[in-house]
């Protein structure tokens, strides 16, 4: 069983739980927290990661007494955020909202002013929004088997928009096309937005962006959704099947997200911010705010969030150096 789905077993347990054996080993963090606690997301306001670390900054408001305060700092594939809080004191109250894009910088960038792997302390794994794999309308292919025959038939005839060289979606796209020997025309856009209205333009064929950003359009049949990429399907789309399920066994992709704090921030702290957030995910209102915004709740230890960023880190150095992307 991988890690991911062991994680996904465990989570129902955890959440279940609400981890309050562990908030009660967290006490040790005597006066923790005293004063605001900062958690820094890497993208601009708006966008499906700010949404969803807002909803669980709220609610971590609500339980800990403190305020607990979103700060954007965009930019550089979210490098300029990872480095500002690997930098910051180690006292719990500068933390990572980051996404998988963490996993990606150490094999795209050739210099980094952080290193994943020693300048953090895993808090916890929150959530992921699988991607969604669509088409344009026009294309003649109504499930992943015939578009699959198409691509095949036409190689690289077929062009697929993305959010930018070297992402999640453009990788994703990739990682697709490798394991089924397939090639078609990368076309990079400043956003999974524009991709997406690409797509429905007809500029290019098809696109596989996050879940949340291709709904609308898929709903309303401006798209054509053929696939999710996680292992099982999105509730907000039951409908459409996943890659899993359908020709390729064991495909998962995902915009997976998290909470890191600056490394040697004491365990305890570390503790008592995982039980709280474990709390967080698991109350109702909660949860339906993060399904709403097309996300599976996940939750971990953070000995299991520091494992699985290891192993995602590990897996995607293999298919940036596939794809040959690399930036200074």
């Amino acid at each position: 069983m991988s890690l991911r789905k062991q994680l996904l077993v465990a989570v129902a347990s955890i959440l279940l739980a609400a981890s309050w054996a562990g908030l009660a080993r967290a006490q040790s963090a005597d006066g923790f927290p005293n004063r605001p606690i900062k958690i820094v997301v890497p993208f601009p306001p708006g966008g499906a990661t700010d949404i969803i670390a807002r909803v669980i900054a709220q609610k971590l408001t609500e339980q800990m007494g403190q305020a607990v305060i979103v700060e954007n700092k965009a930019g550089a594939n979210g490098n300029i955020a990872a480095e500002f809080v690997a930098k910051a004191q180690p006292d719990g109250y500068t933390l990572l909202y980051n996404t998988s894009s963490i996993a990606l910088s150490p094999a795209l960038y050739k210099k980094l002013g952080y290193d994943v792997r020693t300048d953090f302390a895993p808090v916890i794994l929150t959530s992921a929004v699988p991607l969604l794999l669509s088409v344009n309308p026009s294309v003649p292919a109504n499930n992943v088997k015939e578009f699959i025959d198409l691509l095949r038939a036409k190689p690289n005839a077929l062009s697929y928009g993305s959010a930018g060289i070297g992402n999640i979606t453009h990788l994703g796209s990739f990682l697709f096309l490798q394991s089924q020997g397939l090639v078609a025309t990368h076309v990079p856009y400043k956003g999974s937005g524009p991709s997406v209205v690409a797509t429905i333009a007809g500029e290019v064929q098809f696109n596989m962006e996050p879940l949340t950003v291709g709904l609308s359009s898929a709903k309303d049949k401006r798209i054509r959704p053929l696939a999710v990429t996680n292992l099982k399907r999105s509730a907000i789309l039951p409908d459409v099947p996943t890659l899993n399920e359908t020709v390729m066994p064991g495909f998962e992709v995902a915009t997976w997200q998290g909470i890191l704090a600056p490394a040697k921030t004491p365990p305890e702290i570390v503790n008592r911010l995982n039980a709280e957030v474990t709390k967080a995910l698991a109350s109702p209102d909660v949860r339906e705010k993060l399904q709403a915004q097309g996300a599976d709740l996940l939750g971990s230890t953070p000995e299991q969030y520091g494992a699985y960023l290891k192993a995602e880190v590990e897996r995607w150095s293999k298919v940036v150096k596939s794809s040959g992307v690399q930036f200074d």
